[in-house]
């Protein structure tokens, strides 16, 4: 089973110091999980937003070490931008992605807030799905005033009691707010003219709060001499991004405007894109005709993919899957080694030898990478064999067959594995010299698949109703351990 993960999508009032910018970023890929998917950086808005998966105690780890930069290197005081804004560290959802709910999330903002509002004294305000008080759901109605009429506001009006931290605007770091929310789009629209006041009065016209779009958050900025109307789509199952794009150009030719561009802030669903496609070319099916996801599904799982399924707690892939795994990767160094020697004048000796170990190593390589599939699959078919009625006759048979199959895959692994290791051993002899470490390497994984898979070899056939059955196969599988000399 993949292991719950978590979308962060902290935004920081810092889009033009690049030191800083930096420094946020190491922070959050620093907390082991992480994974940054997109981070962008807009000078006019004078602000950075990230974006990145997570598992969900991962994901408070991050958000928290950022906080701690936001607050250490962004002063508000001194901070101009289009954008509105209230803190260093101004917003920080959470976002469920995969076997996490909306109730996690707002336990995660909770946990968040808490922490921050702590350690960093920075009074901190829950939005959205974790609001405490439904006045706090929209995030503009927490930050009106912006950073200036909080820091007169709190402290002297209850309206404005932070739920987390001190009833003090912090002097540099000012307020966050902190939430969760499902999938939230920014969506800005440039338009071809300077004049402010039309985008102004086009977001007034779409935006929920003043009768518009629902689900639709709307400014009017200037931005690079244009005039930009600035979204927050909150919800692009009931509003897509290709209605706002109609509303605003329909709203905007009659003024003699025509839209320039359109820009994604951060990351944006696939079926919104789609969507928008699919609408333009009234095309009903799209995601029935799309090449690279057929691809994806042939080519299987992602590496990430993979070690997800193997930290997750179903017991597939397991042990089995991965010794052959490390196999592959052996097998892959040894064909890197080879490829660097290949064409080298100074093994020019090594040429016809190094061909041959390149060849060897990569059909070893494919079919090692298979069997981490097939351990998966005489795994699954032990399993059916022991559901079977226990006073079934058949169900003995049945067990004793699956257990042979499910040890002569490990026992195949092996046998490469120690087609590998002598590969891996002669490459680092007459190879490229300057990738004799990646060849020691090899060796290492190698001898590492070997054990694992001798081991899953033991395992099922221990479990045979008679282990004699499976004599032949422990007997090669013992024989292949003991043909190699432990390390030096």
């Amino acid at each position: 089973m993949p292991a719950p993960l978590v979308e962060c999508v902290p935004n920081f009032s810092e889009g033009r110091n690049a030191a800083t910018i930096e420094a946020l970023r190491t922070a959050l890929t620093r907390v082991p999980g992480v994974r940054l998917l997109d981070a962008q950086s807009d000078a006019a808005h004078n602000r950075s937003v990230f974006t990145f998966v997570a598992s969900p105690d991962a994901s408070v780890e991050a958000a928290l070490a950022a906080m701690r930069v936001a607050t250490e290197r962004i002063d508000l005081s001194r901070h101009e931008g289009e954008h509105p804004r209230m803190g260093a560290t101004d917003v920080v959802p959470f976002v469920p992605v995969r076997d996490v709910t909306m109730d996690d999330c707002i336990a995660l903002a909770r946990r968040l807030a808490e922490r921050a509002a702590a350690e960093l004294q920075i009074p901190i305000f829950l939005y959205a799905a974790a609001a405490t008080r439904p006045e706090r759901e929209r995030l503009p109605d927490i930050r009106k005033g912006e950073f200036e009429g909080l820091r007169e506001r709190i402290g002297k009006d209850p309206a404005a009691d932070p739920d987390f931290g001190p009833r003090r605007i912090h002097p540099t770091a000012g307020a966050t707010a902190i939430g969760a929310r499902p999938f939230l789009v920014a969506f800005n629209i440039y338009l071809d003219t300077s004049d402010i006041a039309i985008a102004k009065d086009i977001a007034k016209r779409i935006r929920t709060s003043s009768g518009g779009l629902p689900a639709v958050q709307a400014s009017g900025f200037e931005v690079a001499g244009k005039a930009q109307v600035s979204m927050n789509l909150l919800d692009i199952d009931v509003t897509s991004p290709a209605t706002v794009f109609a509303a605003v150009e329909s709203a905007a030719r009659p003024r003699g405007v025509a839209i320039l561009k359109s820009e994604v802030v951060g990351l944006i669903p696939e079926r919104a894109v789609l969507g928008a496609g699919a609408a333009s070319l009234k095309l009903p099916d799209p995601e029935a005709h799309l090449l690279e996801p057929r691809i994806r599904a042939a080519e299987g799982p992602t590496l990430d993919g993979w070690l997800d399924d193997l930290a997750g707690g179903a017991p597939v892939p397991g042990g089995g899957s991965a010794a052959a795994v490390a196999g592959a990767l052996a097998g892959a160094l040894v064909a890197m080694v080879a490829r660097l020697t290949l064409g080298r004048k100074a093994y020019a000796g090594a040429q016809a030898r190094a061909a041959e170990i390149l060849a060897e190593a990569e059909a070893v390589r494919s079919q090692l990478r298979r069997l981490a599939d097939d351990d998966a699959v005489a795994y699954t078919r032990v399993s059916a064999a022991y559901k079977l009625p226990k006073e079934s006759p058949a169900r003995k048979h049945a067990v004793d067959e699956a257990l042979i199959g499910a040890a002569q895959t490990p026992l195949a692994m092996a046998r490469g594995a120690v087609r590998l290791l002598a590969l891996a051993n002669e490459i680092g002899t007459i190879g490229n010299r300057n990738a004799r470490s990646d060849a020691t390497v090899a060796e290492a994984l190698a001898r590492a698949a070997l054990a694992g898979a001798v081991e899953n070899v033991r395992v099922n056939v221990r479990s045979l109703s008679e282990p004699g059955l499976g004599r032949s196969l422990i007997e090669e599988a013992e024989g292949l351990a003991r043909t190699i000399s432990p390390p030096s």
